[in-house]
């Protein structure tokens, strides 16, 4: 695989008008990755991602942040042209992230961005986009997000069991407008999230909250039972509308924990995910 290294932060804004140029289709991922080094963590920028999210205010980031700190140099690679799929209408499924030690203020990271594993699905097809995050003492952060683009599937169809709705720990409110502050915090300016006018295109009566916000508002119930170095990996079910209510319990899994997102209302799930432990990665060799 070759690099392509960034010696910027990409423009969001640009980046956005690439996204809604015209592409072709294609059964083929970039045999690159982008490389963005010398990044640093903004303490307003931070502080602005905690509150929005439910995290304390700390020197510490928490381990769904460095996913805002690189997401310039991911929707570079998803806006390519030749890159096989639009990224409107893309939709996020699953996202596993492991912080083999906390970022910090202060440091200084390097950022690899690359897409691989297409493959099947019975909607569709899907593909990982997989983030590292690192310093020159080795790897910190690595995320795996997993997207599905829509039509053509082929991949056997997995019916799964009827899911209880289980005993809520915790009722919290989702206001109308935390599309549009998630946007401000992350970068993040999908118009599914923003407004019911800019959702309904895309087949949403309303706007619906961002996957990333309903995983870091999630992790952020964990804030001090958490080690170091663990993974947090989730699967997104049905997405949430805005405003709305949603009921979050979660439970202890051998040494981790187990956790889930419902609607407070209905008996739908909105996201599923664990935590588990993780060891520190070796130094990569590059």
């Amino acid at each position: 695989m070759t690099v392509r290294e960034l010696t910027a932060s990409p423009s969001l804004s640009t980046l956005y008008v690439r996204a809604l140029l015209p592409k072709g289709t294609g059964d083929t991922l970039p045999g690159h990755e982008y490389v963005r080094p010398k990044i640093a963590v903004d303490p307003a920028h931070l502080a602005a991602y905690n509150r929005v999210c439910g995290f304390r205010l700390s020197g510490e980031a928490p381990a769904t942040f460095p996913h805002v700190l690189v997401f310039p140099v991911q929707l570079a690679l998803l806006t390519e042209r030749d890159f096989p799929f639009p990224l409107l209408g893309m939709v996020h499924v699953a996202n596993r992230i492991t912080q083999h030690q906390p970022v910090r203020l202060g440091e200084r990271y390097t950022a690899r961005v690359r897409a691989e594993n297409l493959r099947p699905h019975e909607k569709g097809r899907q593909f990982d986009l997989v983030t590292e995050l690192s310093t020159e003492d080795g790897l910190v952060w690595t995320e795996v997000g997993t997207y599905l683009r829509r039509g053509g599937g082929a991949a056997e169809s997995r019916r799964a069991g009827q899911l209880t709705p289980p005993a809520p720990k915790a009722i919290w409110p989702v206001p109308a407008d935390i599309g549009r502050r998630y946007a401000d915090a992350s970068g993040d300016r999908n118009p599914i999230h923003l407004h019911p006018l800019s959702a309904r295109p895309f087949g949403f009566s309303s706007a619906i909250a961002h996957g990333m916000w309903t995983k870091a508002r999630a992790l952020a119930a964990f804030v001090g039972r958490l080690p170091d170095s663990y993974t947090v990996d989730v699967r997104f079910k049905r997405p949430v509308p805005l405003p709305s209510t949603v009921a979050f319990t979660s439970w202890r899994e051998g040494d981790g924990w187990a956790f889930e997102l419902w609607d407070a209302r209905r008996p739908r799930p909105h996201l599923e995910g664990v935590i588990a432990a993780a060891t520190p990665s070796p130094r990569p060799d590059r």
